[in-house]
């Protein structure tokens, strides 16, 4: 398998203004490009906004909502792939042709494929379906690719299945860092005077966005997903306020030890590129793990204990 050369790309998007996040997006896919990245991540819900759409009615997300693949950013994505002869993956409210909504994440080849995951675990409105499928497909080199939407990959059960089914690279697209998580020892709200005030104050946003609301708490499970399934994780990431919160960016490139190749602390829009080196998958602890399974011993994980509950409720329980 040769390298592939990726971008993860992390802004601060305006809520339901479709326009001018694309606008912001074409500059960081032309750069990713100029420097040689095969294929450039960006965010959760970066093209429609994303913690605004849970105050929307059903009509109103509907009018934001796209079809994938022909809708316009589907469209225009792809068109910029074959201009740029890069992969960009996009997040979008998608809707399908019987009117259900469901939050997207959309690739697009220079080869005109499209690929399309729905977020299995959506919570943000409850107009909004959950997907039913893993999404698994080729990247250049033969990368076997999979996507994982924000809070799917809090699920550890969602990164084995993908790596099962052959995935080499997972796209985590999100939107997240200082949220009330409502867990007292994971995420909490950044306070949104210190955001206005980093550039008088830098110290004090760094230490918000490298602590335990934002990379602190990541550093708890994200190098985890990688390492114990022998995959390649690009983190994307909003950065910056999300309607009434503020997202903490940090987007990062791991290996298949769960070691990162390449991060950012930036209070701000940035972007990082990684070489991602396929050989290192060959002997790492996930992948040799994982030859150890004994499934026969799992059978519980896939049976319901009874006390399951719908994401939307888990999420927004702080009692």
């Amino acid at each position: 398998m040769k390298s592939l050369r990726v971008a993860s790309v992390q802004f601060n998007h305006q809520p339901g203004d479709k326009n001018a996040n694309l606008s912001t997006m074409r500059g960081y896919i032309e750069a990713a490009a100029g420097e040689g990245a095969e294929v450039v991540c960006f965010p959760e819900c970066c093209v429609s906004g994303y913690w605004h759409l849970r105050h929307l009615s059903a009509v109103e997300l509907a009018e934001l909502a796209e079809p994938i693949p022909n809708g316009p950013t589907s469209k225009q994505l792809l068109n910029w792939s074959q201009e740029f002869n890069i992969c960009i993956g996009a997040g979008l409210v998608e809707i399908d042709d019987a009117g259900n909504l469901y939050n997207s994440y959309v690739v697009t080849t220079p080869e005109g494929q499209t690929h399309c995951h729905r977020k299995l675990h959506c919570f943000i409105s409850e107009h909004m379906q959950s997907g039913d499928a893993y999404t698994i497909f080729e990247l250049p080199g033969g990368w076997r690719t999979a996507i994982l939407i924000c809070y799917d990959n809090n699920i550890p059960e969602n990164a084995r299945m993908c790596a099962l089914a052959g995935a080499e690279l997972i796209l985590a697209p999100h939107q997240t860092g200082g949220c009330n998580s409502g867990s007292p020892f994971a995420m909490s709200p950044i306070d949104r005077e210190v955001w206005d005030a980093r550039e008088s104050q830098p110290d004090k946003i760094h230490a918000e966005i490298t602590g335990d609301k934002g990379r602190g708490w990541l550093m708890r499970w994200l190098p985890a997903r990688a390492h114990d399934n022998g995959v390649f994780y690009v983190f994307s990431n909003g950065v910056g306020p999300d309607d009434d919160e503020v997202r903490t960016g940090n987007a990062m490139i791991l290996d298949p030890y769960g070691r990162i190749i390449v991060e950012t602390s930036k209070a701000g829009d940035d972007m990082v590129i990684a070489d991602l080196d396929g050989s290192l998958r060959d002997r790492s602890t996930g992948v040799r793990w994982m030859r150890s399974r004994r499934p026969e011993l799992y059978q519980a994980i896939a049976t319901r204990r009874g006390d399951e509950q719908p994401t939307r409720a888990v999420r927004f329980d702080h009692s």
